[in-house]
């Protein structure tokens, strides 16, 4: 079939001319593949899916009443454009008392539609051709990728074991350093579970002053901070002058499809944000945003999802360390990130976490997330379903069982 006429007018920054030609499997595509040849080679034997990465709960009875509610009142019919006072005003109220942070509704605070279009604006509020994003890596791209359309350039910070999972912020080229705009980071981190430190934040915030560049502190795994209180970057001084803090209600909240988060900071940030936003959507539904507002004035709702996950997580753990594994739970996330076994006892042998990953689809149905951006890992979530502590139990009892007939060589 000959390409249509309009191939040729296809944006570079998705592949130009050549869109739509490339046979390159994206490794979301290819686990997805496995598992449904897993499930048509083997319709008998039960997938133990740990790559779902998004909550298995609904949102809080209570926040959905409301949400039935809302939905039948004339007044939120219309337009939200940049935001409900309701919503900005709980978050002011939820990050106060969470965080300690002090907060302007009116001019530090706009609600997104979820954290994904807040971390694809930001980007259009600095970045020009030859600008320089910094992104640690694995992570996730959202940022990069737009930083890459305003015509940017993306410099990977890797996050390796050894520098236990912080960026190298000592050691970028100072050609970069030049050209750099944005920072963006993640704490605590997704895939790799490690939770910021006011010394970190504090490097940060020295860094950004140093280099002049912007902060984007991406924070939708906040709420699932386990060994110590969960911190935000705003908490820690001169902060909110280098940057903005992003939040999310789909992993605390149970509000996963909901798509409701923010973005809060520097004021002139924020109104940035919102002029892009405003240019670019209308508004999340105000019955969305008034029920967002009742779920962040609930502190057990978080407190609720945080033990959930931290006792799979435990459970995960202690299933997986007799055979070899060595991991621990994570600082923060429901995303346990464990270093890919080398090999079998029989002689194969993994060239990569991917390999692995599909290994473990294909042999014992078994699907993990593999990461080898900064060594090779495989990510286990938590957010499988299960109604109840039992078939959380029996869930680990059968991985139990089929790990038993792999001998990995770490």
């Amino acid at each position: 079939m000959s390409d249509p006429y309009f191939q040729e007018l296809f944006a570079e920054r998705i592949g130009g001319a050549n869109y739509g030609k490339s046979n390159d499997i994206y490794k979301f595509e290819k686990i997805k593949r496995a598992k449904r040849k897993a499930l048509t080679d083997f319709p008998n034997r039960k997938l133990l899916d740990f790559g779902i990465g998004e909550n298995d709960a609904m949102a809080d009875e209570k926040v959905r009443n409301i949400m039935t509610q809302e939905i039948s009142k004339l007044e939120n019919r219309g337009y939200a454009d940049n935001g409900c006072t309701e919503f900005k005003q709980a978050v002011a109220r939820f990050m106060e008392r969470t965080f300690q942070v002090m907060l302007d509704p009116a001019t530090e605070i706009n609600h997104s539609i979820g954290s994904k279009p807040a971390l694809a604006m930001l980007p259009d509020c600095f970045i020009n051709p030859d600008d320089v994003t910094l992104m640690t890596v694995p992570g996730y791209p959202v940022a990069g990728t737009h930083a890459k359309y305003c015509g940017g350039e993306v410099f990977r910070l890797p996050l390796l074991a050894e520098n236990h999972f912080y960026p190298d912020l000592d050691n970028i080229p100072a050609e970069i350093l030049r050209r750099a705009k944005l920072l963006v980071i993640n704490y605590p981190n997704s895939p790799t579970g490690q939770v910021a430190t006011v010394e970190f934040y504090k490097k940060v915030i020295d860094f950004a002053k140093k280099n002049k560049m912007v902060v984007i502190q991406d924070a939708a795994h906040v709420m699932f901070s386990f060994r110590e209180k969960p911190l935000s970057f705003l908490q820690v001084p001169g902060a909110k002058d280098v940057g903005v803090e992003v939040h999310s209600l789909s992993k605390g909240w149970n509000m996963i499809g909901w798509r409701m988060g923010w973005v809060c900071g520097h004021e002139r940030i924020v109104r940035a944000f919102a002029d892009v936003k405003d240019n670019s959507d209308s508004g999340q539904f105000l019955a969305i945003q008034k029920a967002a507002a009742a779920a962040l004035d609930d502190p057990a709702i978080p407190a609720a999802a945080r033990q959930k996950y931290h006792r799979r997580l435990q459970k995960l753990v202690d299933t997986l360390n007799p055979f070899g594994f060595g991991c621990k739970i994570p600082g923060g996330t429901y995303f346990l990130y464990a270093r890919a076994p080398k090999g079998l006892k029989d002689g194969k042998t993994f060239a990569n976490a991917e390999e692995v990953s599909q290994f473990l689809i294909t042999d014992q149905s078994v699907c993990t997330v593999p990461w080898d951006d900064a060594g090779s890992f495989l990510r286990f979530s938590v957010t499988y379903p299960a109604e109840t502590e039992q078939d959380e139990n029996n869930l680990m009892a059968a991985l139990a069982e089929r790990l038993t007939k792999i001998n990995f060589v770490f």
